[in-house]
């Protein structure tokens, strides 16, 4: 339920995440909790066996940009038996005028077997395709394009939430699957994030720390030559912790499941990583106002500040790198840890809000062309930072995703944004500029990089 997350672009948001926590768990008890199925979901957990070529160092996190990997999409005829999900409105239903992304991914590249019909069309009347992340032939595409671009790796989202029912659990397994399959391929490298948003009082326990026993158990990931590791040790990120929106689970319960990855005999020995509210450090804004937030904080490897819609223009992101990131950075120094900043190349969610009634500016936050996205990392690197979040690879749901989108969408009903005529690739080759700026040694230089088109 990461789109849930995302709508925490303003401080004020404790209404709207309620009513999604409803919905989400609405969504959970229609698809049906089948259970009994749940030990042929865990059988089908395999090591990656496949092939691995070396790339990217996987030892650290530190010089990098790693992006968010929702792998969330589903299509009619995936084999996943989701339906549309995250593409459709509610009930599942997917058609010119009910849908939930912004941007159309741009289908050129796929081959046939990868393309999923939709009622939607295009200008001159031909069918507009989606994609699945189900399908292990385009996670491989997306990895190969992060090769092409000099983009690191992701961090594979894995919701808490969607791991307490039998279809969506499968559904992500096979996509971490996928993923692992196209950073050993291409030389990138991954690690998982859990995402805390939706789950209840006792969730933590019950699902999270027994999946990431399954995963290393079964998957055994943190084996795999291509999972991130940070200071010696393989890395997990929980995203979540200390928002002041009415979350079902508690401070005490993150503590536990940050001592479990670290402290535990057989599934510890991790180095984790904190997806934290903009305030965290000043207990202000969007956090809690609760010490405690600190006592955890202090006890993780990485603090990485939630920043998704916190600033919306060039100006704001120069003024909250002043504000947030500089002083951040000096508070994480002197106790050690580390620190990873979230960009974000624009922000839109119009159809996503119409399927739930609501009216909304498509493209809320302009992306410029790639100024905003650029004057984010610009600003942040000029702070201190000394490696970037970018959020995200393919969130096409909330008009985050970096990766090709069409400058051709379906015409009717649903409206769309576009790459204002610039290639569907410019974000993905910009993100590796970006991951250039972060490694360079030398003076900065604060000018968006021209790219010169290959004729």
């Amino acid at each position: 339920m990461r789109r849930w997350r995302h709508k925490m672009y303003s401080d004020n948001s404790t209404i709207q995440l309620k009513v999604a926590i409803i919905l989400s768990l609405f969504a959970v008890r229609a698809s049906g909790q089948d259970a009994a199925s749940f030990p042929e979901v865990f059988s089908r957990m395999q090591p990656y066996a496949g092939v691995h070529n070396a790339g990217v160092d996987t030892s650290t996190l530190k010089g990098k940009v790693m992006c968010g990997y929702q792998g969330w999409f589903a299509a009619e005829g995936d084999g996943s038996g989701r339906g549309w999900t995250h593409y459709a409105g509610r009930h599942n239903v997917l058609k010119p005028g009910v849908c939930t992304i912004d941007l159309w991914p741009d289908m050129s590249e796929m081959d046939a077997d990868e393309k999923y019909p939709t009622s939607f069309k295009h200008k001159d009347g031909s069918t507009a395709y989606l994609f699945s992340p189900y399908r292990r032939k385009t996670v491989l595409r997306h990895f190969l394009w992060m090769k092409k671009y000099g983009i690191d790796g992701v961090f594979l989202q894995r919701f808490g939430s969607s791991l307490k029912n039998a279809k969506s659990s499968n559904h992500r397994n096979v996509v971490t699957a996928n993923v692992q399959a196209g950073a050993n391929q291409y030389g990138r490298t991954w690690a998982i994030m859990y995402d805390l948003s939706g789950l209840q009082p006792g969730d933590i326990e019950k699902v999270v720390i027994e999946d990431w026993k399954r995963l290393v158990d079964r998957m055994k990931v943190v084996e795999d030559k291509a999972y991130l590791h940070h200071e010696g040790k393989p890395l997990v990120a929980v995203w979540g912790v200390g928002f002041n929106d009415g979350r079902g689970y508690s401070l005490d319960e993150c503590e536990k499941l940050v001592r479990f990855l670290k402290g535990d005999q057989r599934y510890g020995g991790n180095a984790v990583m904190l997806g934290v509210p903009t305030g965290w450090r000043s207990l202000s804004r969007d956090s809690v106002k609760d010490d405690k937030l600190h006592d955890i904080i202090r006890q993780a490897d990485i603090v990485s500040p939630w920043t998704v819609g916190r600033y919306n223009s060039p100006e704001g992101a120069r003024s909250h790198a002043r504000s947030y990131i500089e002083p951040d950075i000096e508070w994480t120094k002197k106790r050690e840890l580390d620190y990873l900043p979230v960009v974000f190349p624009g922000f839109s969610w119009q159809n996503l809000k119409k399927s739930h009634g609501e009216d909304k500016k498509l493209g809320q936050i302009p992306r410029m062309k790639g100024e905003f996205f650029w004057s984010q990392a610009l600003a942040f690197k000029q702070a201190g930072a000394e490696m970037l979040y970018v959020a995200m690879f393919d969130e096409i749901d909330e008009g985050t995703a970096i990766f090709k989108c069409s400058n051709n969408p379906p015409v009717g009903e649903s409206r769309f944004l576009t790459y204002d005529g610039l290639p569907s690739d410019h974000y993905l080759w910009l993100t590796g500029r970006i991951g250039e700026l972060v490694r360079s040694k030398s003076p900065v230089i604060e000018k968006m990089p021209v790219r010169e088109i290959e004729e």
